[in-house]
């Protein structure tokens, strides 16, 4: 994993909008309509180069493959693995939507490929374990020749998968996590041995407490989360941490989040994950304050973190200046080779439902490129 030994690095959270040509194979894939392999990895392919480029060109040091071919950031899992089947009949409720139920009338839509929510109904076993090598060969050929720092994919948590799957099989939640960890393991494992940064997809480690556990104690989510991370760390072993990023939020869309679990109540469990590397949201109005966290907590020694410094779910293109004041202030606390700056989210964690225009988006990562070079003038103090 590269550090901002030099400068401040810029990068994002994963997910980008896939063209809208894409989005239409997605779904039809989704809905069973067409099983035509071949012009699908095709076209994902040319996308995946498509994205890879255009994130350079805006001044992102660290890329991603835009999980151009996956139906969402954590659904894709059921595509390649067998045991999950049926629907959950069970709403999904976030109470902090709950509580403002016109609003959330009228709120924007659910992706129609996230709101498919079967159930694990058997054993855990690869399917499709070729799907990975196709996102790791996709990938690398679009980085060839290109100009960037450092490149990563993102996979789904145990803790995300678990959550939106509920367990039908397993005799326990801890059977199920660790039935999981066995099975994501290998595309874990995947991505690294590709040499590539591995990125951990854990919205459910903040997220969660005010969702699957809206209606439980603090220390109930606590203890829930931390069966997670214990799992989660068994699916990582062999993985050097160096290789891992961990990113965690709060739910990728625009809301009240008043129920969001602070930080701090959380930060000794995220910690412990054997992760190089921690993205958390730090832009947003509801926890832009929570870099103050790091006044009291020690960032580990070798480790980076990578604050959320454009928000992901807003039009609002931030100014540079905002943009670096949000980096300098990190730095000065954790250091500043410690530091990449980054999103708070993806920006379609689900295909065709992109939180923000695309247009505007490759607007902010711009001017997330104009802000860390902003903070670096400042924290190196050079011109």
């Amino acid at each position: 994993m590269k550090r901002s030994n030099e400068r401040i690095l810029t990068t994002h959270t994963g997910s980008l909008p896939r063209p809208a040509d894409l989005v239409e194979m997605i779904q039809a894939r989704e809905n069973g309509e067409t099983s035509d392999d071949a012009s699908f990895n095709l076209r994902v392919k040319a996308a995946v180069a498509e994205t890879v480029a255009r994130q350079i060109e805006a001044g992102i040091d660290v890329v991603s493959d835009g999980e151009m071919g996956k139906p969402s950031f954590a659904s894709y899992v059921k595509n390649r693995i067998a045991g999950f089947d049926g629907q959950n009949p069970e709403p999904r409720i976030f109470t902090d939507r709950a509580e403002f139920p016109e609003w959330n009338a009228r709120s924007s839509p659910i992706s129609a490929v996230l709101s498919v929510r079967p159930m694990c109904t058997g054993p855990l076993a690869w399917t499709d374990k070729a799907a990975v090598q196709i996102d790791i060969d996709n990938f690398q050929a679009a980085l060839e020749g290109a100009d960037h720092e450092d490149a990563f994919i993102p996979s789904a948590s145990l803790g995300i998968i678990s959550e939106i799957m509920h367990n039908r099989y397993y005799p326990s939640e801890k059977a199920y996590l660790y039935a999981l960890a066995d099975v994501m393991k290998e595309e874990y494992q995947a991505i690294a041995q590709a040499g590539l940064v591995l990125q951990i997809d854990a919205p459910d480690a903040a997220m969660g407490r005010h969702s699957q556990f809206g209606f439980q104690t603090l220390a109930e989510f606590r203890s829930a989360l931390a069966q997670r991370i214990e799992a989660l760390n068994h699916a990582l072993e062999g993985i050097p941490q160096e290789q891992i990023r961990f990113h965690l939020c709060w739910g990728n869309y625009e809301g009240p989040h008043h129920h969001d679990v602070p930080l701090r109540e959380i930060v000794d469990l995220v910690l412990q994950v054997n992760a190089g590397a921690y993205s958390v949201e730090a832009a947003n109005p509801r926890h832009e304050h929570e870099w103050r966290v790091w006044e009291q907590v020690k960032l580990p020694d070798g480790k980076v973190l990578i604050p959320g410094v454009i928000d992901s779910t807003t039009h609002f293109v931030e100014h540079p200046e905002l943009v670096a004041q949000r980096i300098v202030r990190v730095a000065r606390l954790v250091g500043k080779e410690n530091v990449i700056a980054g999103t708070d989210c993806g920006f379609s964690t689900s295909a065709g439902v992109p939180r923000v225009d695309q247009a505007v988006m490759w607007a902010k990562f711009r001017t997330l490129a104009e802000g860390a070079k902003l903070a670096t003038r400042e924290l190196w103090e050079y011109q």
